[in-house]
């Protein structure tokens, strides 16, 4: 006897009574269905049974929970950042079967390959939690806890501020206003319920008003059980990769809550408080310092009323001034200077030769380019040019706005001048991410 052949879909539903199930048409030969999911019923040994479905939605709407709270800035970024990767490439293998033939799970795929060839990840090695918002990290301004603390439990990204100083020394403040300043003697560049930065600025040549940064100091406050009070300070060839009691970090533990990391001996460190959100970037370039920090507003903004001499809030008062009140360089460029291009500004550079210098470092003539030109025709120190090139550097890393990296003389506002390569995968994943709705 020959052996019976399994009851199909249709024959179980007529025997039930119930009407009959249209078999859907396949759009290709891999049986694709619309949205890349597949829909045909398939019937073994009598039982009907639904595939898998395609569960890359949840993939990348994980991943981008996983990933949107980082910051390229932060140390640690590209360790975090790749533990995300792993997690989102594992979780594309576990629906790869479900998703045969989905463009989207498809994408999916090339972008974390990309991805992590761009961050040097390694495909073996730890993973995130696909659960991140369970973390309660008191110490974490990114963190629920934090939230709560900070921005009243809102679920909203905080609003980040960058404030920066350099060179003669030009000062770029949180509301984007671009300075150049004399302000001689101890200035507060911050002073705020959270920290406390102040830069003493001396003469750079004998006979001219101009200054340059040769001292910070810097104080984080205590906060609660993330940090004791914990104080920085660098002078010109004494740039510690410590704070001044000797220690490196702040916070019990592991946690790690406050602590330093050095780039360059002697020459570049960087600070993070993950507790308040904050990093702060100082080098030395030549004979003196330049400084740049990232802040979140609301904590920028907490301040009293007697707090209220800060550079970075409020910019150079009118006096210490040395450009006009739009804060452009290209007013000093035009009244201050010799107009012929080989009239000798000061020895070793005319405004030909300056041009050029710095246009060889920043091929972009905007405000950076010009405060580097007006720093070697009123210093003749090389070492400015490097300071001017860091100075953006600095804004590329830390500045929220891309479209504000560039300020240009007249303006007042910044210019969209391309997009870094992490910009361009993370607006990759973003368009993943919104054709799944």
């Amino acid at each position: 006897m020959g052996l019976r052949a399994a009851p199909s879909c249709a024959a179980a539903a007529a025997a039930s009574g119930a009407e009959p199930r249209r078999r859907p048409r396949l759009r290709t030969a891999q049986g694709l269905q619309r949205k890349g999911r597949l829909q045909e019923s398939h019937c073994v040994l009598g039982d009907c049974q639904q595939p898998a479905q395609c569960r890359i939605q949840k993939c990348t709407t994980d991943f981008v929970a996983l990933t949107s709270h980082l910051n390229s800035a932060i140390d640690g970024f590209d360790s975090e950042f790749c533990k995300a990767l792993r997690a989102y490439a594992g979780c594309t293998q576990r629906t790869s079967k479900a998703c045969r033939g989905n463009l989207v799970y498809h994408s999916a795929v090339l972008g974390i390959s990309d991805l992590m060839s761009q961050r040097n990840c390694s495909k073996d090695g730890p993973t995130s939690s696909t659960n991140p918002e369970v973390t309660h990290d008191p110490c974490s301004y990114h963190s629920p806890a934090g939230a709560r603390e900070h921005r009243g439990g809102a679920n909203t990204p905080p609003s980040y501020l960058f404030c920066g100083l350099f060179g003669d020394p030009h000062l770029r403040t949180f509301k984007d206003h671009f300075q150049t300043c004399k302000v001689e003697g101890a200035w507060p560049l911050l002073d705020n319920n959270y920290l406390s930065v102040q830069v003493t600025n001396v003469p750079v040549v004998p006979g001219s008003s101009a200054t340059a940064t040769n001292k910070i100091t810097i104080i984080f406050k205590a906060h609660h059980e993330c940090t004791d009070q914990k104080v920085y300070q660098a002078v010109t060839d004494d740039l510690p990769a410590a704070f001044v009691d000797g220690t490196t970090s702040g916070g019990d533990g592991d946690t790690k809550s406050l602590r330093i990391v050095e780039r360059e001996s002697g020459r570049y460190v960087e600070m993070h408080a993950h507790y308040i959100g904050t990093t702060v970037f100082v080098r030395q370039l030549g004979r003196y310092l330049t400084l740049a920090i990232r802040m979140p507003e609301d904590l920028a903004m907490s301040y009293e009323e007697s707090q209220d001499l800060q550079l970075c809030v409020n910019g150079c008062p009118l006096s210490e001034r040395i450009d006009d009140e739009q804060g452009q360089v290209s007013a000093i460029l035009g009244h201050s200077l010799p107009h012929s291009p080989s009239a000798q500004a000061w020895p070793g550079y005319t405004l030909a030769t300056a041009s050029t210098r710095c246009h060889e470092k920043m091929p972009v003539k905007d405000i950076y380019f010009q405060s580097c030109v007006f720093d070697l025709l009123t210093t003749g120190d090389a070492n400015f040019t490097a300071a001017a090139r860091s100075a953006l550097e600095d804004v590329e890393a830390l500045h929220p706005r891309r479209e504000r990296w560039h300020i240009f003389p007249g303006s007042g506002t910044g210019a969209l001048r391309g997009c870094s390569a992490w910009s361009v995968s993370l607006g990759l994943m973003g368009l993943i991410f919104v054709e799944l709705f």
